[in-house]
């Protein structure tokens, strides 16, 4: 009997690919055209405070920030949707047992506030690494079974939460670049654990669309990796991401290992200023290498960035790498038929300041790597939103309730 359930499981899910792979993939009910990411956490706040309704309320932690004039604004300035960031770890936490209920209920008011002001939503569980008092995050998840589940279950409830909205209006993503099958000779776990937290979501949300992606910071090379018939389900968007090329996007960001936070001042694209300025640039990198770096990498990294800056000394070699994402996600939508409007470029960006650091990165190259990023995503047909709002990476806010340069809003509100 036994054997025979397991044939009968085996038949009705090839029955189920079969059919998804008969017919072409048809649109998602939620559709979106230019978006923004929005912040997540500002304060940090440890999570020994997470049991204070006054420090955790309301979440995402944006609303005690931003008003309804300021969503509004993003409106007039041309996005039809806003990627609202929202950290698990708080439903996860044992801290806000008490708090749990009011937790989901300020999220779906932060949905209902965003599509007040005429924008389109996508619910972004954004887990981020754990430390800085915070318990669990993105390797807690991933490396322990128990934890999975307890995520699974939240976003089920999190999909029920939000199951009676508009589903052209509201849109729920389930987990935000997966730290996951980086190691392209290691393990495959992705594809299982994405199918599970999928029929969660599913089995609450049954009329949202559903946000789904490839492993390993949702980059296009993972996302290739998915099959999209096992998930036989058409009101799905795909989603990637894309910050290359990572030596100009990320500038002193601190937390992006032990090379990138050497390196500040190089212009975009590397041919914009005369040789002989990226040459002064490139040396200050070198010096500023050889004086703090630990000697026994030093070599290494000095050979790192000749590499990486002769992989982009030309147009014709920046384009082939930032073009390459984009030829990687329209070659496996193709394969799959799916249509490009099922596709997102969900985050992309360059940093404007790292924080603590004095330098803030130009306006005008900002610009100028934002408007090439959109140019690629609206050629393809796919969807697009920026990160972000504030912080390091803001188009709008920067630190401390200071406001970015207006060159990247200009170069949005500027788009046919």
């Amino acid at each position: 009997m036994a054997l025979l359930t397991a044939m009968i499981k085996t038949l009705t899910a090839a029955l189920l690919v079969l059919v998804a792979s008969a017919f072409p993939a048809q649109s998602a009910t939620f559709s979106m055209k230019r978006g923004l990411n929005l912040d997540q956490w500002v304060t940090w706040p440890g999570e020994d405070h997470w049991d204070d309704a006054r420090t955790i309320l309301p979440y995402p932690e944006w609303r005690k920030f931003l008003k309804d004039e300021d969503l509004k604004s993003l409106k007039e300035a041309g996005f039809d949707f806003l990627r609202m960031p929202v950290d698990p770890s708080p439903f996860l936490s044992d801290q806000t047992t008490a708090l749990r209920d009011d937790l989901y209920v300020s999220v779906l008011d932060s949905v209902r506030m965003i599509n007040r002001a005429g924008l389109k939503v996508i619910v972004d569980m954004h887990l981020v690494p754990a430390g800085g008092g915070r318990k669990i995050g993105m390797a807690e998840v991933m490396n322990d079974p128990q934890t999975f589940d307890r995520y699974v279950d939240m976003v089920r409830r999190m999909g029920r939460t939000l199951a009676g909205e508009d589903p052209q209006k509201v849109a729920f993503e389930l987990m935000n670049e997966p730290i996951v099958d980086c190691d392209a000779e290691g393990t495959s776990l992705w594809p299982d654990r994405q199918r599970e937290l999928f029929a969660a979501a599913r089995s609450s949300a049954t009329q949202l669309t559903l946000v789904l992606t490839g492993a390993c910071y949702s980059a296009a090379s993972a996302l290739e990796k998915i099959d999209p018939k096992t998930i036989p389900d058409d009101n799905v968007i795909w989603t990637f991401h894309s910050y290359d090329p990572f030596l100009l996007t990320h500038q002193g960001a601190t937390w992006a290992g032990d090379f990138i936070p050497y390196v500040t001042g190089l212009p975009y694209p590397l041919t914009s200023v005369p040789k002989t300025q990226l040459d002064v640039t490139l040396d200050t990198i070198r010096a500023r290498i050889k004086a703090e770096a630990p000697w026994t990498r030093q070599s290494g990294l000095l050979a790192y960035l000749d590499e990486q800056v002769a992989s982009m000394d030309s147009p014709e070699k920046l384009l082939g790498l930032m073009d390459a994402p984009f030829k990687k996600v329209e070659a496996w939508s193709k394969a799959n038929s799916i249509k490009p409007e099922n596709i997102t470029l969900g985050e992309f960006g360059m940093i404007r300041q790292e924080y603590g650091n004095a330098y803030v990165m130009p306006g005008a190259y900002r610009a100028a790597y934002v408007r090439d990023m959109i140019a690629r995503a609206e050629a393809h047909g796919f969807s697009w939103s920026v990160w972000s709002y504030g912080g390091a990476f803001g188009i709008v806010d920067a630190f401390n309730g200071d406001k970015a340069e207006p060159d990247v809003m200009n170069a949005i509100r500027a788009l046919p």
